[in-house]
């Protein structure tokens, strides 16, 4: 199955750390982030999975739950939760699905046969309150992933969920931002009373309007 963005996030139930949980009725009316690691027990994965426990203040503050899920057990889970405290610092913050039979990885399309046809690739699914994947991001497994940058798009789909605007290339909270060509002047007047700044007749520039 081949998950694009706009879709309605694939539910399913699964056994985790924390329990059985029903995906959608897991994340309620908030966001969450599920993402995949190939394997437990692996150095690359132990360094993610404590930098995302690390910062778990930043994603409630954002109203945004973690999940994450690889091609192992619960039991197996349970037991490199030891690891990832040990080594990274900070004890697991979030559930991870045992997913052996793959069935959340083949809903998701996280086994790329080319790369490695047992384990699951470095995916990254933000789905929204609304359960529309809002964004996907595939690493291979050799890359871990940017926990800052995880945070910076989740600011900016929210942002942008909520106002007429688009954030430009190496945008973070706070900085300005375009407004969507959709957007008239008159009504960018009336939307964005800090005013903004027409570089062109398509790009235009306002401050952050949530701040």
């Amino acid at each position: 199955m081949t998950v694009r963005l706009g879709d309605i996030a694939p539910d399913f139930t699964a056994d985790t750390t924390d329990g059985t949980i029903s995906f959608h009725e897991w994340l309620g009316d908030g966001w969450g982030i599920l993402f995949s690691h190939p394997k437990d027990f692996t150095p690359v994965c132990t360094t993610e999975l404590g930098a995302f426990s690390a910062r778990k203040a930043d994603f409630d503050k954002r109203n945004t739950k973690l999940i994450a899920v690889s091609v192992d057990d619960v039991a197996s889970h349970n037991a490199w939760a030891g690891d990832i405290a040990e080594t990274q610092g900070t004890a697991l913050a979030f559930p991870i699905i045992g997913d052996e039979t793959r069935k959340v990885a083949d809903l998701y399309d996280m086994i790329h046969p080319n790369a490695n046809d047992t384990l699951t690739v470095r995916s990254v699914f933000i789905v929204g309150p609304d359960k529309k994947v809002k964004l996907i991001l595939t690493y291979p497994a050799s890359t871990g992933r940017n926990v800052e940058e995880i945070i910076r798009v989740l600011d900016s789909l929210q942002l942008t969920a909520d106002y007429k605007v688009a954030t430009p290339a190496n945008w973070k909270d706070g900085d300005d931002v375009i407004i969507t060509p959709a957007v008239s002047d008159e009504e960018a007047k009336e939307r964005f009373p800090k005013g903004f700044t027409a570089l062109k007749p398509y790009l235009r520039v306002t401050p952050q309007p949530n701040k």
